[in-house]
């Protein structure tokens, strides 16, 4: 049941490797960190602006999937996934969580304009929204006010065993109620699930088989953009699209990673390098090297680096 959990440990992996240099969006600060040192990923120090977790914990993104993946450990036939999931996330995120707590310390933190980051993980948007729609017992329950990638990482460890794309879509909207989070979402499980499959060029597969679909029109607009200047240094092209956490400028970022890229470990690094929201652009390229080169092209030192990777390898076949 779970011999796909291996994309999902990539996502996982490579959150993780990113996040003690999450959203730091000045490429001079972000290089002062980095300078002399061969491998940044799991830096020892907390260097996000915003808030500090410790190395090895993932990002909020990463942990909606977290989320995800044990509410599927629970509900292994997926008769009530949504149910489940539901109450999972109100119980992981929502009130007496730390989530829920360092709602209020990013007051406080924001009145000093962030001269230290906040000790705690941070509750996207998306989450705060999700929390309060379903207390309000909205039958779709996502956030609609920013189009992020946390519907994309609630969906991924779904998306690999039920392989339906309406039940997905259901996923996703669970958290991200929105169009375009939707549609970019589904685009990267898609190319994943190329890659896993086994296809040598999932991206280009992707526009050939969705040229004409109406659906994925802003998608395939936005690969063509990237294909132009693949060219380009990934730092300019991160820059020139968006540094932030919004699509489309996340999924291009991650696209662009891939395709200049030949391994896990090459593709996470220059995603680390480029600054800004790396985390939500990992979990898209750690995914997609992991369906593509399999288990084995994850590094070893990395997963044992990863807090929640134990457990995922449990259930991997």
């Amino acid at each position: 049941m779970f011999d796909k959990f291996h994309i999902f440990l990539g996502a996982t992996v490579a959150d993780a490797a990113a996040r003690p240099l999450h959203w730091i969006y000045d490429q001079k600060t972000l290089q002062k960190h980095i300078k002399g040192k061969k491998d940044f990923a799991f830096l020892k120090e907390n260097k996000s602006p915003f808030y500090s977790i410790k190395t090895g914990k993932v990002s909020g993104y990463n942990d909606v999937g977290q989320v995800m993946f044990r509410s599927l450990k629970e509900d292994q036939n997926e008769k009530d996934i949504l149910s489940v999931f539901k109450k999972n996330i109100v119980k992981n995120f929502g009130p007496g969580s730390l989530y829920w707590k360092n709602l209020t310390l990013r007051k406080k933190y924001k009145k000093i304009k962030w001269k230290t980051a906040m000790k705690g993980p941070w509750i996207h948007q998306n989450i705060l929204e999700t929390i309060r729609n379903i207390k309000l017992k909205k039958t779709i329950t996502g956030g609609s006010k920013v189009n992020e990638s946390d519907g994309y990482c609630a969906s991924l460890p779904f998306y690999f065993l039920s392989n339906s794309d309406q039940k997905t879509k259901q996923i996703i909207r669970t958290v991200a109620n929105g169009k375009i989070s939707e549609q970019f979402a589904l685009a990267k499980l898609k190319i994943i699930d190329l890659a896993d499959k086994g296809d040598k060029d999932p991206i280009n597969s992707f526009l050939r088989k969705n040229i004409k679909n109406k659906y994925f029109k802003n998608v395939i607009e936005n690969i063509k953009k990237v294909k132009k200047i693949k060219s380009k240094p990934h730092n300019f092209v991160v820059k020139k699209f968006g540094k932030a956490c919004s699509y489309p400028g996340t999924f291009n970022g991650g696209i662009h990673a891939i395709i200049t890229s030949k391994s896990f470990k090459t593709a996470v690094i220059k995603t680390i390098k480029a600054g800004g929201c790396n985390c939500s652009r990992a979990n898209f390229v750690g995914a997609y090297f992991a369906a593509y080169k399999g288990l084995k092209g994850i590094p070893q030192d990395w997963i044992k680096k990863t807090n929640p990777a134990k457990s995922i390898l449990k259930f991997i076949a």
